[in-house]
Formats: structure tokens, sequence, C-alpha cells
């Protein structure tokens, strides 16, 4: 009772309050890590809230006829997800969404109640159908089909509703909108954000969605696209179809990393030049490249003179700050590249793969939940990762719960390798990271997953 009253009276506050105004000249520097102005202020989360309904064949499944399998009730919705996944790495989300009065809203309600997390951002009215998608899996864990009715989030997840949390997304450390929401409600998020000079975390969703990024690309300080989202975004931002997905004969043959990005780097160029400052691109097996404008620099940590976090954060900032120095990487790029766009590649981690739903939505979590904890981008990114590993292990989008301890081992596994400079062309700066050696702790009976571009998600 007494945490409920606190979030209330917390809430009503910020109605009476000025938000804090951060240094405009500052802003193309949190690039290198968010600046963590104020330990009370919570990151903002906008988007859907769903109930994944996912079912998973034992056998391999024919057509035209039932197969035998298990099937699953589980809280999902990508912001929601992500809310959840920073939650269990010592944030506190503040979530803006809406859900119904009806069986799979209490569901989730009853959920996010029992994790203690905030509850005034979320719309509630019999009126909204809360949003469902029905997965079938395929016997490795992977999407073979899907139905999606998340038609309530467009529809009640209004730009009215969320003005009413201005003060609270002005007072953010950073704002996460998912393209669930309609193209007005996140234009108004995006301008309420920079209002403050908020940075904005965009998550494409799916490659239909990933285009509202047309009208919000300026206000983005990062964007987390797969390969066939990023494709989409290029061209929505372009007005034309220029690029089209990378055609492979076989989705299980691994493309080289190098080759891979040195066929995306005209698409990667056209987010950074709209106005995106860094660039997540998640390549499924073949890791992550982190792309600015800005050079090495973007890599630093600017947390100097701010205040630092408490509990599970604090201990995760300490840690990775002490085991994985943030200028590790700094020194191996030439000085000239800090003008250019630059790109780092950081491999993902050997998985006993259960379930790949909430892999891409934990990386995201896992990175933001680090960068409010004060670590820079790389660093940040190699805890998403990790916190992406242990995800793919469990049936659920999200694990049940998260160790500092595991975290910090898989995130050294990704982070530790000295890199190595590959040059692009004659103003680009490439760094490729070796993956880590396979432990035998983490060989399974099931491959580590091949497939390059994940499956949409809701």
């Amino acid at each position: 009772m007494e945490s409920s009253s606190r979030r209330r009276l917390d809430s009503l506050s910020r109605h009476f309050f000025q938000p804090h105004q951060a240094n405009q000249a500052l802003f193309p520097n949190l690039l290198r890590g968010i600046r963590v102005n104020d330990v009370e202020a919570d990151p903002v989360i906008i988007g859907g809230m769903v109930l994944d309904i996912q079912a998973s064949p034992t056998i391999f499944a024919k057509p035209r006829t039932t197969t035998p399998g298990k099937v699953h009730y589980v809280p999902g919705g990508v912001a929601r997800n992500i809310a959840e996944c920073m939650s269990k790495l010592g944030s506190k989300p503040y979530m803006i969404s809406a859900l119904g009065l009806d069986m799979a809203g209490n569901m989730l309600l009853e959920h996010w109640r029992s994790a203690g997390l905030p509850m005034e951002g979320i719309r509630k009215h019999q009126d909204i159908r809360t949003s469902i998608v029905c997965n079938i899996f395929d016997v490795d864990g992977e999407l073979a089909a899907g139905v999606a009715s998340v038609e309530a989030i467009e529809k009640f997840l209004t730009s009215e509703w969320i003005g009413q949390f201005k003060c609270t997304i002005c007072r953010a450390p950073v704002l996460m909108v998912d393209a669930n929401l309609s193209p007005s409600a996140l234009e108004a998020s995006c301008q309420m954000a920079a209002e403050s000079s908020t940075p904005v975390w965009f998550e494409p969703v799916s490659v239909t969605k990933s285009k509202r990024v047309a009208s919000v690309a300026k206000y983005i300080t990062f964007a987390s696209p797969n390969e066939d989202e990023l494709i989409a975004m290029a061209n929505a931002l372009s007005g034309k179809e220029l690029f089209h997905p990378i055609q492979r004969d076989n989705t299980r043959i691994k493309c080289p990393v190098e080759s891979l990005f040195r066929r995306l780097k005209p698409a990667i160029s056209v987010l950074l030049e709209k106005g995106i400052k860094v660039v997540v691109l998640t390549l499924g097996s073949n890791g992550v490249v982190i792309c600015s404008k800005e050079g090495p620099g973007f890599m630093k940590n600017v947390l100097v003179g701010t205040k630092k976090p408490h509990g599970f954060g604090s201990q995760l900032y300490k840690l990775m700050t002490e085991s994985c120095p943030s200028d590790r990487f700094v020194n191996s790029a030439t000085s000239s590249s800090k003008l250019y766009p630059f790109a780092v590649h950081l491999p993902t981690l050997p998985a006993s793969v259960a379930r790949l739903s909430g892999a891409g939505d934990c990386l995201v979590g896992g990175t933001m939940a680090s960068l409010c904890a004060g670590l820079d981008v790389l660093q940040s990114v190699a805890a998403g990762i990790a916190a992406a590993k242990a995800a793919v292990e469990v049936e659920s989008n999200v694990p049940a719960e998260y160790s500092l301890a595991k975290i910090a081992e898989m995130m050294l596994d990704v982070y530790t390798p000295q890199p190595k400079s590959y040059p692009v062309n004659k103003c680009k700066t490439w760094i490729k990271r070796k993956p880590a050696a396979k432990k035998s702790a983490c060989s399974s009976k099931h491959p580590q997953p091949t497939s390059s571009t994940p499956f949409s998600r809701y």
C-alpha cells in the first residue's frame, strides 16, 4: 500500500515541478551513454502489452492436420517485454500502454502488478479489446506462422493519453517507443521527448510498421532494426524503393559479417543521414553491428559528475566498468576516423535454444537497462547480448530472473577479446569483434540459431 501511495504522489508531483532542462549542447554526446541526471527518474516505455499464445509441436508439423505439442499463454508485446527485462536488470520502467478488462488484459495486468511496477500509465477500459498474438513455432524454436490482433494499441494508445504523462517523459533518462503506435502518437511522443532533450529509442517491431520511422527519424537517438526492417526503414526515409533484402540460397548458411555489412552499409547510411544517431543492427547469429557518424568517440563514458544508480543497477555498473573498460575500443581506430561513420561488431553467444521470440526484445531491454545504470554504449550492448542469450534458453519471452554473475560472465565473453580494424573504404572505419571461444557449458542438443532475420514481433 505504501509503495502504491508513493507512486501516486510521485506521479502528482511531476505535474507541479518543471522537468529538468538538459544542456542542449550535450545532446549529441548521448551517443556515448545515457546521462543520468536524477536517480529518481524512470525510463519511459510506450507501446504494446500483448498476450502471446505460443504453440510448439513436439514433432515436425504437417499441413492440414493437428500436431501434438504444447500451448502456452505468455505475457508479450515488444514494449512490455523490453520493460520487463529492464525491471529484472535493476531499472524501474514507467509503462504507457492500453489494456482491456477482458481475460487477456487481466492476465497481463496481474503479471505487471505482481512485479511491483507503476501502473498509472496503463489505460484500462471495457471498450478495449486486449491485443493478442498467436504464434506457431517449428521444432527448432523458430516462428513458422503467426496471427496478430493488435488494433487496440493504435486505437486507444493515443497522443491525448500519452500527453497526460508529458512531465514523466521529460524527466526520463530515455524514452523507448515501439512502432505499434499510430503515426500521430509516435510523433507526439517523440516531440515531447525532444522538448527536454530526452533520448529516444525506436523499436521497429516489424517490416511493415518500421516504415513509420519516416516522420520521427530526426528525433531518434537509437534504432534497433533487424536486416529486413533496416531495408524497409531506408526505403521509407528515401521515399523510393532503392534497397532490397539480401537474397540467400540457403538462410542457414552464414554470410561473412564484413561482407554483410558492406552490402547493408548504404541502407545504414540513409538512417544516419536522416538524423538517427546510433543504429543497433541485429543480425541473428551474425551478432550485432553498432553504427554511428560520431566515430569511436561515441563509445566513451560521459557520466562524469552525474549520480550513479542504486541496487542491482549499481552492482552492474561497478562490475562492468571494472571488468570491461570503455576505452578498450577507442585506441583501435585512427584519430581521423572520429569524423566519419563508424561501426563495431559484437558476436552472439552459443545457446541452448528453447524459444527465439524474446531474444530481440531482451537485447534492447538489457542494453537500455545498462545505459540507465551508467554503462557506455558498447558495454551496454554486450550486456544486451547476454540478456538475449538467457532469453532464448527459456520458454517465456523474458527469463523469470537474471543472475548478475551470469550476465557479467557472458558479457565478458562478448566484450573481452581485442578488436581488429578493417578498412571499409577511404572514409569509414570498421571494427570487427572476434567471437569469444565457445564453452562446453553452452553446448546443447539445439544448434545455435542461424536465421539472420528474426520474425516480426508485436
